[in-house]
């Protein structure tokens, strides 16, 4: 069996449906599992129906979200009363929120779950009026629980369990929702943007997938983003290690955590373009050929908020990460990258909330300077560690080309350099160092 993830961009409308659909039938000698994401920007649109229905409006948002999905509905002469029992459940909801005139992290999940809900259904009844035998699936009905964490739910071990035994039971190809999932106490949460690949990879866990497939828009893994750097070149094969790293610092192909359960089968990700299917897409393996070149490709990641932190009490004294790094566990606040001297600590965070609050507490213990708008580089490949100057080469390109680094920081597994500069350089950043190792 194979997992079959197909991302927004491949469900994006009727003509994108039917090719996925083609795609889906090339491989129906693999017992595909299909996971779907919702249709191109609504999960955008949805957000936005959660805003101003809790500012008391939000009509016209459902308007458009409606029409877009019977477009489609009617372009693939599919029948138009096929979303009419999900409109209505999201209309409720809407009118609830507008009637409440507040939203919270729970409603807003509930607000997002609709896209895959709907897009989910359309697939699964094009598929059968084409004669592939389907049956549509929210996730939960297959099994996945998760936390209560809302926005970044996590899964319960049972869920593993669940989903095999679900799986096995379907004797039709299932459309299953991704991103989303349930609580023990029935509440709809999700896996945060991009979640659909870690549904993916949660059910290819489950049922021991020979591979889980990430359909998607570009010819898998670039040595760059090729909307910046035009000469980007796909990569044939990376490692678990190299995809986690570019996954998490800002590669757009995967979300950061779907490596997670394919690393703990050692089940092979392969991501795909959706538009080029007979292109063979980059494979991410456990282990690497041996040979392949030591930078296997740049990411960055802008919005970075870079905090410096310095205090004599750090000197020769023990203790002192401990009560800072508690105070990020106090705010439940991820670091990205960490720097030490004797006295200083640098470290930066990817998003503003809590902030103010941080400083506050830092400020007992040390002072405290905040400085937005930065951009993490990251250059990744295990070969790195083999290889003599690469340090040399990167920082040597960044003075030529006026970029300074305000952080340095290099893993203990020595395969990736990640520092920071100016947010505006960032482009700049990533396209000499493309230059340098690709050009």
């Amino acid at each position: 069996m194979i997992i079959m993830k197909f991302g927004g961009t491949s469900v994006g409308n009727a003509e994108r449906i039917r090719k996925t659909a083609e795609i889906i039938k090339s491989r129906i000698n693999l017992k595909p599992v299909v996971v779907v994401s919702a249709v191109a920007k609504i999960t955008d649109k949805l957000i936005d129906l959660a805003n101003e229905c809790a500012a008391g409006k939000g009509e016209a948002v459902f308007d458009n979200i409606k029409k877009i999905h019977l477009d489609i509905i009617n372009q693939l002469n599919l029948d138009n009363s096929l979303l009419n029992e999900d409109f209505s459940e999201l209309s409720q909801l809407a009118e609830q929120t507008r009637q409440n005139r507040k939203s919270d992290t729970g409603i807003l999940d509930n607000f997002q779950s609709f896209g895959e809900r709907l897009s989910s259904k359309i697939v699964s009844e094009y598929l059968n009026k084409n004669g592939i035998y389907s049956q549509t699936f929210n996730s939960w009905d297959m099994g996945l629980r998760t936390n209560n964490d809302f926005g970044n739910a996590e899964p319960l071990e049972s869920s593993y369990s669940n989903i095999k035994n679900n799986i096995i039971k379907s004797n039709s190809i299932p459309v299953i929702t991704g991103f989303i999932g349930k609580s023990e106490e029935n509440q709809i949460t999700t896996f945060g943007r991009g979640g659909s690949d870690y549904s993916a990879a949660i059910f290819g866990s489950a049922i021991d997938a020979d591979e889980i497939q990430i359909w998607t828009d570009v010819d898998g893994v670039m040595t760059a983003d090729p909307k910046i750097v035009k000469n980007a070149k796909p990569v044939r094969q990376v490692s678990f290690a190299e995809a986690s790293e570019l996954a998490y610092f800002g590669a757009r192909v995967l979300h950061p955590k779907t490596i997670l359960p394919a690393m703990r089968k050692n089940i092979p990700v392969r991501v795909l373009n959706s538009f080029n299917p007979d292109n063979k897409g980059t494979a991410i393996v456990m282990e690497t050929d041996k040979n392949s070149q030591p930078v296997k490709a740049i990411a960055y990641k802008k919005g970075i908020s870079l905090i410096n932190i310095d205090s004599t009490r750090m000197l020769g004294a023990y203790g002192f990460l401990a009560m800072l790094f508690g105070v990020f566990d106090k705010y439940k606040k991820s670091v990205d990258i960490v720097a030490t001297s004797e006295i200083s600590v640098s470290l930066s965070v990817d998003d503003d909330s809590n902030l103010k609050s941080i400083a506050k507490d830092l400020e007992s213990i040390a002072n405290v300077e905040i400085i937005k708008d930065k951009a993490i580089i990251c250059i990744v490949g295990e070969g790195m560690k083999h290889t003599v100057g690469i340090s040399g080469r990167t920082f040597t390109a960044m003075g030529k080309n006026n970029i300074n680094i305000e952080v340095i920081s290099q893993g203990a597994s020595e395969i990736n350099i990640t520092f920071v500069v100016d947010g505006k350089d960032a482009e700049k950043a990533a396209m000499a160092l493309h230059d340098e190792f690709f050009g």
